[in-house]
């Protein structure tokens, strides 16, 4: 059985039966269910059906256990898919800039369909491989949105978005050998993305959040994302703020927009640490948060903030510190063992050592908690200990 009949058999009323009979299955209890259930069904409908309720307790985490537990996924779809709150922001915005229709291109399992369908957009959602086709269209069925999406099997390069308000392209950043980097190993290349999207009154790119700053076209807005404190993805927007630059934080949303600012002063550490979010790291935008705080940098290659006040804000999680030492183990061990220290969080920024190695040598113990940042202060290696502000 291929893949495609493998996937098309779950979507009978005896695979249907079978999901949902595997549904709260233990990993742990696998083996013991399949020979049990393969006595009455086909051992490959079991298989397909067990490793289906496994892709979907993965996908919890990016769609809610409700959606998940309707949808189909394959295993690079669950990996490469936007998480669902990521999604929503995106078609929320688009729907914000006027557009009704959308031509969707690498849909894949159809994710971002869904949210721009939920947002009250029409989609064309286009994949060129048979069985994340099958899988975006059942997907688009299970969620009863079938009369906004239509789910095309083709290549995106030979689409035509000309009736389409707006087109959003999220080229496949993994190949056989893992993650790809260089923008123009994307499937397709971002330069065709890039063209594709000047052709459209408006038009979002999906990329890494790695690109270089140097690779983003002029007339582009690059836009970089974070959910819950980890970032999740960069967009280029096109037929918005050509050059704009700006950081959003979810849940929220909150904006931080570039005013393109000189990098902050360094100067000494401060009674505060300000850890900024990782999506106005990626962006470049450290100093809008420093001027914000009335702060600067501990050193001049290192993305920390420190300010003498504690001010609220929503781009930089703030610590307030007690200690500052050269980095060296036997004293941060005596000084953790003096405050009674046993849960100990390690971060790091322009430090070699490993969370994990240095927590082993301090061994901490006792009823208090600190974190202790390793990085480097005016250029020397430094240890600062604190706690959340």
């Amino acid at each position: 059985m291929n893949d495609l009949a493998s996937f098309s058999s779950l979507l009978t009323p005896e695979g249907r039966a079978l999901l949902d009979a595997v549904r709260d299955t233990d990993p742990a209890g696998e083996l013991a269910v399949a020979t049990r259930l393969r006595r009455e069904h086909p051992a490959e409908l079991v298989s397909a059906a067990l490793g289906q309720a496994r892709l979907r307790q993965r996908a919890v985490a990016k769609f809610g256990a409700v959606d998940a537990g309707r949808m189909f996924f394959t295993p690079h779809g669950v990996e490469q898919s936007t998480r669902a709150s990521v999604a929503a922001y995106r078609a929320g915005r688009l729907r914000e800039l006027g557009v009704g229709s959308v031509a969707d291109l690498c849909c894949g399992i159809g994710g971002d369909a869904i949210a721009l369908a939920r947002a009250g957009v029409r989609v064309l959602a286009v994949d060129r491989d048979p069985v994340t086709v099958a899988v975006a269209r059942a997907n688009v069925e299970a969620l009863g949105l079938g009369e906004l999406v239509e789910v095309r099997e083709a290549d995106v390069v030979g689409v035509d978005t000309g009736g389409y308000d707006a087109v959003f392209v999220d080229p496949a950043r993994r190949g056989g050998r893992g993650r790809i980097f260089d923008p123009e190993a994307y499937s397709p290349p971002l330069s065709w993305a890039v063209e594709a999207a000047r052709k459209a009154p408006r038009a979002a790119l999906k990329i890494a959040p790695g690109i270089p700053h140097e690779a983003i076209p002029d007339d582009a807005e690059a836009e970089w994302i974070s959910d819950g404190g980890d970032v999740k993805e960069a967009v280029l927007w096109f037929g918005t703020e050509p050059g704009a630059v700006r950081a959003t934080l979810l849940p929220g949303p909150r904006s931080l927009l570039s005013r393109s600012l000189p990098d902050p002063e360094v100067r000494p550490v401060g009674r505060y640490l300000y850890e900024p979010d990782g999506a106005v790291i990626r962006a470049h935008l450290v100093a809008e948060v420093a001027d914000q705080l009335d702060g600067g940098l501990i050193d001049a290659t290192i993305a920390y903030v420190t300010a003498d006040e504690l001010r609220p804000t929503a781009y930089a999680t703030a610590y307030e510190i007690t200690d500052q030492l050269p980095f060296n183990v036997k004293k941060l061990k005596a000084l953790l063992r003096e405050r009674e220290v046993g849960t100990l969080t390690v971060k790091k920024r322009g430090s070699a050592v490993e969370p994990e190695e240095l927590r082993k040598k301090v061994r901490p113990q006792g009823p208090h908690s600190a974190t202790v940042f390793l990085t480097r202060v005016a250029g020397a290696p430094t240890m600062l200990v604190g706690h959340p502000a």
